[in-house]
């Protein structure tokens, strides 16, 4: 049996039809009886890029002891034209996480994966200080065991005052090594011993992994990249799977 952090996990493979577009990180939260999928939002719209996928595939385990036994599955993004992720904004403007349900009859009847739930949302934004140390769990570069299918782990540090929108915006900052491919990664703290809800993954979610943060001053010959990292806040998923969550009116291929 492999930890139940790691099986939060899956990496994410944006298709646009059958052809392969990028790899990304994504992780489970479930909340009632439903089960979705996170991951950022520019995973699955990016205009800039001009990335439009308009299907996804994850890796699922199928035995909790074989972890070399595993299935793709497959999830549209689009139905009738109109995107089926749900997404949100704030004061501050869009918020890049995003938030895909799985419809679990159509799951393995053998699938195994742990989910991430409300309880494991910080209770206070007081319970965490600045410094304090982070795993980020996902695919960098989509680097894995390929043989096991499991995510690897970075550590990582709490770099700006958590609970602060940073520059105005609905994230925090972390200290980590991260590369493509960690977008949509969980961003966790360990829970205190005395937080035995949590049962077998005591971990709290703090945050969803989107991007290295840079200086464009910043001179490429003598200045190193900041290794700094923006994680939004992960209270956003209260919103987003909860029963009028917020979904994106945009058609396929705006």
């Amino acid at each position: 049996m492999t930890e139940p952090l790691l099986l939060t996990a899956t990496q994410i493979s944006t298709f646009e039809g059958q052809r392969l577009l990028t790899k990304a990180s994504g992780f489970f939260f479930a909340r009632d009886e439903r089960l979705f999928l996170v991951t950022s939002r520019h995973v699955v719209l990016d205009e800039p890029s001009l990335h439009f996928p308009d299907r996804i595939e994850i890796e699922l385990h199928l035995d909790a002891v074989n972890l070399t036994r595993s299935s793709a599955f497959s999830m549209p993004l689009y139905r009738d034209g109109k995107g089926l992720w749900r997404q949100g904004e704030d004061a501050g403007g869009e918020i890049d996480v995003a938030v895909l349900e799985v419809d679990r009859a159509a799951l393995p009847k053998s699938v195994v994966l742990q989910a991430f739930t409300p309880q494991h949302l910080p209770a206070s934004f007081d319970d965490v200080e600045v410094g304090s140390p982070l795993l980020i769990v996902g695919f960098p570069l989509s680097f894995h065991d390929t043989l096991h299918h499991l995510p690897v782990v970075r550590q990582a540090a709490i770099a700006s005052s958590f609970g602060v929108r940073f520059q105005g915006q609905g994230y925090f900052l972390t200290d980590a090594r991260t590369h493509r491919g960690t977008s949509g990664a969980p961003v966790v703290m360990r829970a205190a011993a005395a937080e035995a809800d949590l049962g077998d993954l005591p971990w709290k979610l703090l945050g969803v992994h989107a991007a290295r943060m840079d200086m464009k001053t910043r001179d490429l010959e003598q200045d190193e990249s900041l290794g700094l990292n923006c994680a939004w806040y992960a209270d956003i998923l209260l919103t987003l799977t909860g029963a009028a969550g917020a979904s994106t009116p945009l058609e396929a291929g705006t």
